[in-house]
């Protein structure tokens, strides 16, 4: 038996080889039969006695009846196979001799392994024709096969035969020995000479014996059995309890593979051994052997796939029964591996050797020859796929094989198509086969391309359940929170009851002492013993008050200390009772009152003028049975915490409903947003649809007339996905076809499912040149995509500034800084901003404020402060050379110094602190030495990822600086696209005029929110504009004691600068005041002259003008809030802006704006008659009145006709204050046009 096994684990094994593993692709090197003898056919590797007639390579005419017979297998006519999976047969024979011919017989008693060596392209051919297929992969061949210098020791592998079965017919490979040519002619294996294998038939039939008994077991499950048609009893048997496939012709597909055939079936290694042992049985058994019996033969019958239906239900059952014999059959083979690869040196093998998706893989190691040999335990790291999917640690155990191997076992995953792996000790020594690393092709698993799509949507699966994990923690963190803040508010409530009960009972404790039951000749109760619940008489006698002239006497009266106020009212009448001015009432006494309080008056509540309040001590009597004791005041005491916890439920879910109403109008807003930006973009190009989503394909339509390729014969549109960064590269140029609507051009564009933006351009040509290209100015075009399984990676923005508000504010820097970081970060980003640590700080704004770690520079220690400011990460930088420790932010004569010594102490934070930003981001002349500092000593030296972004909010101050940074910065920015164009010919501007971009700044609409604001006294929306304002214009003159009348209101709130326009502010008050209005300036100037006289002004005013106007020369933040929500028009007659806050804020609150035309109030507010055209290429509607002299006519004129539509058509203009808050000003727009600026810095 044990001689049968070893037989049959070297016939039957698929994998077992004297060569070390063969890939696939690869053939034999020539080495391999460099010991053939010299009379061998050069052309096939036969004996001249045993090669066919057929073989065109043999120089003699050999007679098959002298070897092999040849048998004509082929049908006639020629049949033309595209592609051929050829498997390969090695006959082991020991080297025959001239003297010795005889001994080739004992070269067939030993079959070889079948080893996949590649694919190979065939010709027409037909009977008798030598195949050429020609080799792809030569470079393997050498890696392959190894020559040794002992060729004494070397068995010759002899004659190598390839076999590919295919219908009716059989074809034998013949590797030539050049083996980078393969020779296919039909050939047979059988041999007419029964006896030369008669030595065999016991074992066989020993065999088939195991074979019998492994069916009765059911282990052939899934084998492939290639006997349809013979007198077999374990196919008999097989058949009953089976579903029986059989290979016809349209079995074979047209690349001539056998499509009934699962190559990657379900069959074990074991099982389909012993498919082999099935064959080489019926090969070598009297009944298969004789010559004419082709109806017997192997090559002559039809392959059939057997399938169980058991195992089809119950794979899992039959892998995990214990089968002695496969087990057996298992370690034989690989035994067999272990010496033939110990034998040739090899580190490593594998079993099985085609490893499969889905299936376990053993792979062995050689210890001894690698550089672990001396380590007592050796481990294995690796993973799939290129190192990309499922990585694993596993440590090797010690095998009984000939040699020093050790081994891992691996389940091969369904998406694998490669096992990457190498060794190590557990430390630091690895084997990774000389820095190649060891590798596993696997067959039957996903395609390196449907991986990639796989790991993508993987990646997203996992993304979402980690953000769903993270949300699931920070909803449970809030609960937590929730429940804590509820218990906290509960135990506040409580304490606040006890401190009220508190408060009441020492009240009610003096007023007790005070009490009395009655005042002789001033008041009595009738009767004289009474209690709660009772209804008693109460006399008062008027004679000689207050009331004694009065026509009627009031009671105003409550109980226990006036506990709920005014709760006793009623009017007395006259009493007949003797000794005075008697009046009289009955009264309720309620049901807990332990004491009556009251005072007279000559009129019910709110009527009354004259009262007896008992000289201000008011009236007190006490309840005689009615004296609390501490369950009274338990009560009380319950009733007050109950009171006070309603109200703060009533206060938190009227929290909550605005809440989620904001959100709401936020969600509202981006919508109308995007769709108002669609518009502004529609007589360029567009999308069908709007939105585009991964996966489905999108029609672009683009206007070539109104850009730089207007009047080219062709557009083309060239690009790519996720920001030119695609796996697959830029698609190919689509020329775009005419859609018949005026001068569109259209082109369909496929979005894959991984896309997460497109981007694009247009080209007047399809080739490489392009021509002319329309870029969008450098800056590309973009489209975001929705529903793609890939997500875009967060970009780190850091700011470099000197002002943030509102904890470092002196004018719009530092609301752009904070706003345009939040908006930064609300879509997604990463943002930090890099401040000074003044001492004047507001830091009622600051949370979590800590000293993280200090540094050194230029001898000065730098302390590291990290806090919280809006919800954004801050960094404040504190030298400790006391520069910043100066009570102010701006104002020295230093400033230049210290904030040039700041940008270089912020840089060399960004670097040592290891942080790698994308885009840097200065601000104004004050961080301008950011961008030559950068460029000059950081950008080289550890920051190289950086690209610097240089904003420009006014060229009026430190212009120098200005300048330089524009030569240095990767892209620059002003804050409005009319700013841009008026300083672009200035001298230090103009030469860097390509980098500079204007993009309006926004508004934080969390801070300037009419619904949510703390200063107004009555939140609206765009539906309330009506009832807000007029609320707050009356609480306005209120609190400025201006006249409480209707009229409209002109709010001015500015800085007092030349740069405002202080002749044209002048102006339109007098103006104003001349039409009836009234006027409210709020503001400073930095300018003493300036600040003195409107100082004077103000004075004028309150002489000639008190109920008219007011002028509020000092900074108050909340007074601004009320001045945007009750004036009607705010007047901004800038003589230049760069962009502007005060319209955007006034347009937040539903005030008009009446400005002047330049920079970013010509960007941003668009006049009711004359700039239609213009509001309507932006998307939105007309906004406020305009003017553009610098003259009083010019200022007069507008203002004429704003107070003119607010007199004669009131309804119109409340419509347009509600049209007004609806438009978006916020930063949402201006933050994604900044992203495309710093994408375009790093593209």
């Amino acid at each position: 038996m044990a001689s049968l096994l070893s037989q049959v684990a070297f016939m039957a094994s698929p994998t077992a080889s004297f060569l070390p593993s063969v890939r696939l692709g690869s053939l034999p090197h020539p080495a391999a039969f460099a010991d053939c003898p010299p009379f061998w056919c050069h052309g096939c590797c036969f004996p001249p006695t045993f090669c066919t007639s057929s073989c065109r390579a043999c120089s003699q005419d050999n007679s098959p009846s002298a070897g092999f017979p040849v048998r004509a297998h082929r049908k006639s006519g020629a049949k033309r196979f595209q592609e051929i999976l050829a498997t390969k047969k090695y006959l082991r024979r020991s080297q025959p001799t001239m003297d010795n011919p005889s001994n080739v017989q004992e070269h067939c008693n030993d079959v070889c392994d079948q080893v996949v060596v590649g694919k190979a392209v065939a010709k027409d051919y037909k009977e008798g024709d030598n195949i050429t297929m020609d080799v792809s992969d030569e470079n393997l061949l050498g890696q392959t096969y190894r020559e040794q210098d002992d060729k004494e020791n070397l068995e010759s592998p002899g004659c190598r035969h390839e076999k590919s079965v295919l219908k009716e017919a059989s074809i034998e490979i013949l590797v030539e020995n050049d083996a980078s040519l393969v020779t296919i002619k039909p050939l047979s294996l059988v041999d007419t000479e029964q006896e030369s294998f008669a030595s065999l038939l016991p074992d066989l039939e020993t065999a088939d014996a195991i074979m019998k008994d492994m069916m009765e077991n059911n282990d052939f499950q899934g084998s492939v059995v290639e006997t349809a048609g013979t007198q077999n009893s374990f196919t008999e048997e097989a058949a009953s309890n089976t579903d029986i496939l059989d290979l016809k012709d349209q079995d074979i597909d047209d690349t001539g593979n056998a499509t009934g055939l699962n190559r990657n079936s379900s069959a074990t290694p074991e099982q389909r051994d012993f498919k082999f042992l099935a064959e080489h049985k019926r090969l070598y058994s009297p009944e298969g052997t004789a010559s004419n019996n082709s109806s017997n033969s192997i090559w002559d019958s039809q392959i059939t796939l057997v399938t169980s239906n058991k195992q089809r239900k119950d794979d899992k059952c039959i892998e995990d029964r214990p089968n002695p014999l496969q087990d057996g059959i298992r370690e034989l083979l690989i035994k067999d591996l272990a010496e033939r690869c110990l034998k040739f040196g090899n580190k490593i093998f594998f079993y099985p050797e085609v490893v499969h998706a889905g299936t376990e893989v053993e792979v062995f190691l050689n210890q001894r020859i690698t550089a672990l040999a001396d380590k007592p335990k050796v481990f294995t790291m690796g993973a799939f796929n290129d190192w990309r999917w499922k990585s694993f640690v596993i440590e090797l155990g010690r095998k009984d094989l000939p040699g020093d191997w050790l081994a891992f076992k691996l389940e091969v995953p369904n998406e694998a198509y490669k096992i990457d792996f190498v060794f190590f000790d557990g430390d630091k020594l690895y084997e990774n086969n000389s820095n190649r690393d060891f590798f596993v092709l696997v067959e039957g698993g996903m395609e390196k391309e449907d991986f990639d799509d796989y790991l993508t949507e993987e990646k997203r699966k996992e993304a979402e359940r980690l953000s769903a994990e993270q949300l699931q923690k920070e909803q449970k963190y809030a609960e937590e929170q929730r429940q804590a803040q509820k218990i906290a508010a509960e135990k506040a409530d409580r304490a606040e009851a006890k401190r009220q009960v508190s408060e009441q009972r020492e009240k009610a404790r003096r007023v007790l002492q005070k009490a009395v039951r009655t005042v002789e000749g001033l008041w009595k109760f009738e009767p004289f013993d009474f209690q709660g619940g009772d209804i008693v008489k109460l006399f008062y006698n008027r004679a000689c008050r207050s009331l004694a002239s009065s026509d009627e006497i009031w009671i105003h009266g409550g109980y226990n200390n006036w506990q709920e106020t005014v709760s006793i009212v009623g009017k007395l009448s006259t009493s007949n009772t003797e000794g005075g001015d008697w009046w009289s009432i009955d009264v309720a006494v309620p049901e807990h009152a332990y004491v009556l309080n009251w005072v007279f008056a000559d009129g019910p509540p709110g009527k009354a003028i004259v009262y007896d309040n008992n000289y201000y001590q008011d009236f007190h009597a006490l309840v005689p049975n009615g004296v609390p004791d501490d369950f009274y005041w338990d009560e009380v005491e319950q009733q007050i915490f109950k009171k006070i916890s309603k109200e703060r439920h009533e206060r938190e879910e009227a929290a909550q409903r605005k809440a989620k109403h904001t959100t709401w109008l936020k969600e509202q807003l981006k919508l109308k947003t995007k769709e108002l930006f669609v518009r502004s973009q529609a007589h360029i190009f567009y999308t069908d649809p709007i939105d585009v989503h991964a996966g489905s394909p999108v029609t672009v339509f683009y206007n070539p007339s109104n850009t730089i390729l207007n009047g080219k014969s062709e557009t083309w549109i060239r690009g790519s996905f996720n920001r030119w960064k695609h796996k697959h590269g830029n698609f190919p140029p689509i020329k775009m076809e005419p859609t018949g609507m005026n001068a569109y051009l259209k082109a369909v564009v496929e979005v894959p499912r991984d896309a997460y933006v497109m981007d694009f351009v247009f080209s007047e040509w399809g080739g490489d040149d392009g021509g002319t290209y329309d870029n969008r100015n450098g800056l590309d075009y973009h489209v975001p995509v929705v529903g793609g399984n890939a997500k875009e990676p967060p970009m780190h923005v850091v700011h470099i500034s000197v002002e943030m508000a509102p904890i470092a504010k002196v004018g719009g820097l530092g609301d752009v800084v904070t706003g345009l970081s939040r908006a930064i970060q609300d879509i997604g980003h990463n943002v930090e901003v890099v401040l000074p640590k003044y001492d004047c700080l507001n830091y009622k704004h600051v949370q979590d404020l800590a000293e993280r770690e200090s540094f050194f520079l230029g001898g000065t220690r730098i302390k590291v402060w990290n806090a919280k400011v809006e919800g954004l990460s801050v960094i404040f930088l504190e030298p400790e050379n006391g520069m910043f420790w100066v009570g102010c932010i701006y104002g020295r004569r230093d400033d230049g110094q210290r904030f040039e010594f700041f940008c270089n102490v912020a840089l060399e934070f960004l670097l040592r602190s290891g942080r790698h930003p994308d885009i840097i981001h200065c601000h104004d002349w004050s961080t301008a030495p950011v961008a030559w500092l950068f460029q000059d000593s950081y950008r080289h030296y550890g920051l190289t990822n950086a690209r610097i972004v240089f904003t420009i909010h006014n060229l009026e101050y430190g212009t120098p600086l200005i300048g330089k940074a524009m030569s240095y910065a990767d892209r620059a920015t002003t804050v409005s696209y009319s700013y841009a164009q008026e300083i672009s010919g200035n001298n230090i501007i103009s030469p860097h005029r390509h980098k500079l971009h204007g993009i309006r700044n926004g508004i934080d609409l969390d801070i300037w929110d009419p619904y949510n604001d703390p200063f107004i006294p009555l939140s609206y929306t765009s539906a309330e504009v009506v009832e807000g304002k007029r609320a707050a214009k009356a609480e306005l003159q209120c609190r400025l004691s201006l006249t409480q009348s209707d009229r409209p209101l002109v709010g001015i709130v500015t800085r007092l600068t030349a740069q405002k326009g202080i002749h044209l502010i002048k102006h339109g008050l007098w103006r104003t005041l001349d039409r009836s209005g009234q006027v409210v300036l709020l503001g400073t100037a930095p300018d003493p002259r300036i600040q003195n006289d409107f100082n004077n002004l103000a004075n004028q005013l309150q002489s000639t003008n008190s109920g008219m106007a007011r002028l509020c020369l000092s900074y108050d933040e909340p007074l601004s809030h009320l001045i945007y929500a009750g004036a009607d028009f705010i007047l901004i007659p800038s003589m230049f802006e760069p962009c502007g806050l005060t319209q955007l804020i006034a347009m937040r609150y539903g005030a008009i704006p009446v400005v002047r035309r330049t920079g970013g109030l010509n960007d941003t507010v668009f006049d009711v008659y004359y700039d239609k055209d213009r509001a309507q290429a932006q998307g939105i509607v007309p906004n406020g009145f305009c003017f553009d002299g610098t003259d009083a006519a010019a200022v007069d004129y507008a203002v004429n006709r704003a107070l003119s539509a607010w007199y004669d058509a009131r309804d119109w203009f409340n419509c347009l204050c509600s049209q007004v808050m609806n438009q978006d000003w916020s930063w949402s727009g201006p933050a994604l046009a900044y992203m495309e600026l710093y994408y375009s810095a790093k593209k």
